[in-house]
């Protein structure tokens, strides 16, 4: 219940979480949330702003004794990933989340909790509510739309921000100091195909992968993680060869930042075929569970008949398109070769929907080299045109390039080796952060990622540690104290 969350410590942080999380707030429709915001600032009696794109900027000066300081802007979205697992009753537009208390950590019930990016979120609106936290000037940046396109950032014009320094509060480990991360690109394959009715002595199926882990498509890829939709491409593609198998329908993952971690296949099977199938499908069920024991250890593959499909694909078409997502990468494509452990690029097949007579496709393309970028997207495209299918790129973004000779990354290394006796990761992730275009309007401006441990971010199983939102919201408080003067 979100009481309990509401008497947790920092008292401010957790009760704007709160009020934010009743607020619901998925990409492309912010409308409510960014009224909120407004409200919110505009009932402080603060300088309270909104973009042309929907982008909330409220102003707040510095606390007395401050004035002399650098203005800082602190910055996170204000969108999130609306994921459920398939059992759980819930509707995202209608209702707030379903948070609950489970030992150190904040979870929610069967769908994604929002703290990515809603800590960040209430951080801001917490430091912007307070009367006794010491801080320079503030700009704070409460931007549309991160986690489908950035369009948000994308829209944001220069001029806005007086900010020599942007604290962007949307990494997930407290341990680290994120000075760079990947750019993207949103593939998109989309088709028509030839139906054509079942034969009257087929058997229908319904094949269901599921129980994945799932996960963040950027932070989470070098994990290994199976993906839904491959697998079942797998099963598919393989079983294609040895049965008379007809596809009806596909449905697998959904949102192209998440690790797809279901997929059902409708499918009709040659009578005859029968037996020799259900003992394919029991073989491979076990293969795979074998493959994926630790990242996966909940997966499943089930088989279950059902009434055959009215219409299926036309097996010349159907053969195509397992190919062509059979030969489309997945996962990691290259490591750096300059940061060690950093993705340098990845693709994530997110979302595989075939029904009646038309088909899409949808991938995230990830690299911390645009020219990468580019080339893995093509290289995407030129396997799905096989299908026939209009293979489109939208909503490309660059990524952040460190600068770790800035000012700010320095001290915010040194504080926290003073706090907390041990060496920050600085480092760059492989998760699309909006800095890297808030640079490109406002080039001068330094800028650090940072906040508290966040695990299972865009899946049902996001939890946030409350331990650690007290460390970083102490480590923000005293970072502000120490911002240093105007040059």
């Amino acid at each position: 219940m979100s009481s309990e969350v509401r008497s947790l410590e920092p008292k401010a942080l957790w009760e704007n979480f709160a009020d934010l999380n009743a607020v619901p707030r998925p990409s492309k429709k912010e409308e409510r949330v960014i009224q909120f915001i407004l409200d919110f600032g505009q009932k402080l009696g603060l300088e309270t702003i909104k973009d042309e794109v929907g982008n909330v900027i409220i102003k707040k000066p510095a606390t007395p004794g401050m004035e002399s300081r650098q203005t800082i802007a602190m910055q996170s979205h204000l969108d999130m990933v609306h994921q459920k697992n398939n059992d759980t009753n819930f509707d995202f537009d209608t209702q707030g989340i379903d948070m609950y208390v489970d030992e150190d950590w904040v979870k929610a019930r069967g769908t994604t909790l929002g703290a990515d990016n809603g800590i960040g979120v209430a951080t801001i609106m917490a430091i912007l509510a307070s009367n006794d936290i010491a801080h320079p000037a503030i700009e704070a940046l409460f931007t549309i739309d991160e986690e489908t396109g950035m369009t948000g950032a994308l829209g944001l014009k220069g001029g806005l921000l007086d900010a020599s320094i942007l604290l962007n509060l949307d990494t997930e480990d407290d341990r680290e100091l994120t000075i760079g991360c990947a750019g993207g690109v949103d593939v998109t394959a989309t088709g028509k195909y030839e139906q054509e009715n079942t034969p009257a002595s087929m058997a229908g199926y319904k094949l269901t992968v599921k129980g994945l882990t799932g996960g963040h498509s950027g932070m989470d890829i070098i994990l290994g993680r199976g993906n839904a939709n491959k697998l079942m491409n797998r099963l598919l593609h393989h079983a294609s060869k040895q049965f008379d198998l007809r596809i009806g329908s596909i449905d697998g993952g959904g949102l192209r930042n998440a690790i797809p971690r279901e997929s059902a296949a409708v499918i009709a099977m040659a009578e005859s075929d029968k037996a020799a199938f259900e003992k394919y499908v029991e073989e491979q069920r076990t293969v795979l569970v074998q493959e994926y024991k630790t990242t996966d250890p909940n997966l499943q593959v089930q088989l279950e008949s059902t009434e055959a499909p009215a219409q299926v694909a036309a097996s010349s078409f159907a053969s195509t398109l397992l190919r062509a997502i059979y030969a489309t990468p997945n996962g990691i494509y290259r490591m750096s070769p300059e940061i060690d452990g950093l993705v340098q690029t990845s693709n994530n097949v997110a979302r595989v929907e075939l029904k009646d007579g038309a088909y899409k496709i949808l991938c995230l393309t990830r690299s911390s080299v645009d020219s990468e970028k580019d080339d893995l997207a093509a290289a995407i495209q030129a396997a799905l045109e096989l299908t026939g299918a209009e293979v489109t790129f939208n909503g490309s973004y660059p990524g952040w390039a460190p600068n770790p000779d800035a000012s700010i990354i320095k001290l915010m290394s040194d504080l926290y080796r003073s706090k907390f006796n041990s060496e920050p990761d600085v480092n760059a992730c492989h998760a699309g952060l909006e800095c890297g275009i808030l640079g490109s309007n406002y080039p001068g401006m330094e800028m650090i990622s940072f906040g508290p441990n966040i695990r299972g971010a865009h899946s049902p199983d996001e939890k946030v540690q409350i331990s650690s939102v007290q460390k970083y919201w102490d480590f923000l408080l005293e970072t502000l104290q120490r911002i240093p003067e105007k040059i």
